[in-house]
């Protein structure tokens, strides 16, 4: 009788246990120390967002110039963002820079929300973990970036073209770069589309048969949502939301396709 302990095939399948790639040690945890791992990833998050914060804030100049100078060079000529409460611009400052570190800070996060769902998943699914946090990074600048400079402008000259012999548009800062953070905050998150699908495929929660048997659908509820994240009701701007939407949707199948579990996996 042979003493070899023979491998298990599943071994790779099991959500729990031993986890050398995260350094911890997995099994059953109770309801406290769920909490205590969500304070932990939390307080670690919050401490990128504020070392974020103040990375920003040392060169808030820059910042500030880099996102103000597109809505200046778009009012009429002559026109200037104007602020009506002594404590607007300087807040208005705190704000960009918290953004800025928003930005700066997502990877951290990113990890940290992957590190605090890792108990409750197979081996295999826990290697993805740089993956994921790194493609989510790339398409949430790039989400941002598309607002930056394709996105906000058309919504902002839409919105600067009323002026007329009755009426002039003098925006205040606060308002605008309200605007701005919507729209931007709101591409950021609508380019995770294809982070969540790679990782919805790979566990097969998904798959690319049923991403393009329901694609007419899809894109109603695209068209949908743009609607309701434009705020200026411009077709232009609504198709100028959508279109990258569409576009990363069937990107997404292409992603499923490639990450589908194999048989032979």
């Amino acid at each position: 009788m042979s003493l070899v302990p023979v491998p298990d095939p599943a071994a790779d399948d099991e959500p729990l246990g031993d986890d050398a790639e995260f350094g911890e040690t997995g099994g059953r945890m109770s309801f406290l120390e769920h909490l205590d791992e969500l304070r932990k990833r939390l307080l670690i998050s919050v401490g990128a967002l504020l070392g974020g914060f103040l990375a920003a804030f040392a060169v808030i100049s820059y910042i500030f110039e880099f996102i103000m100078r597109p809505l200046q060079e778009i009012l009429p000529e002559g026109g200037r963002l104007v602020y009506t409460e002594p404590t607007e611009a300087f807040f208005l400052y705190i704000k960009i820079a918290a953004l800025a570190g928003l930005v700066l800070a997502i990877p951290i996060i990113l990890y940290q929300m992957w590190r605090f769902v890792a108990p409750g998943l197979y081996a295999r699914e826990k290697k993805f973990a740089i993956p994921f946090v790194f493609f989510a990074t790339v398409f949430f600048v790039g989400g941002a970036l598309f607002s930056h400079y394709m996105l906000f402008p058309w919504a902002w000259t839409f919105l600067a073209g009323f002026t007329t012999d009755y009426m002039e548009f003098f925006p205040r800062i606060q308002p605008a770069f309200s605007l701005y953070v919507k729209l931007l905050l709101a591409c950021g998150i609508v380019f995770q589309m294809p982070t969540v699908v790679f990782f919805l495929a790979r566990v097969g929660a998904v798959t690319p048969g049923f991403l393009v048997r329901n694609t007419k659908y899809a894109i109603l509820l695209i068209f949908i949502f743009a609607a309701v994240l434009t705020p200026t009701g411009d077709p232009v701007v609504l198709t100028l939301m959508a279109a990258p939407m569409v576009a990363l949707y069937g990107f997404s199948i292409a992603i499923a396709w490639a990450v589908q579990p194999r048989r032979d996996d």
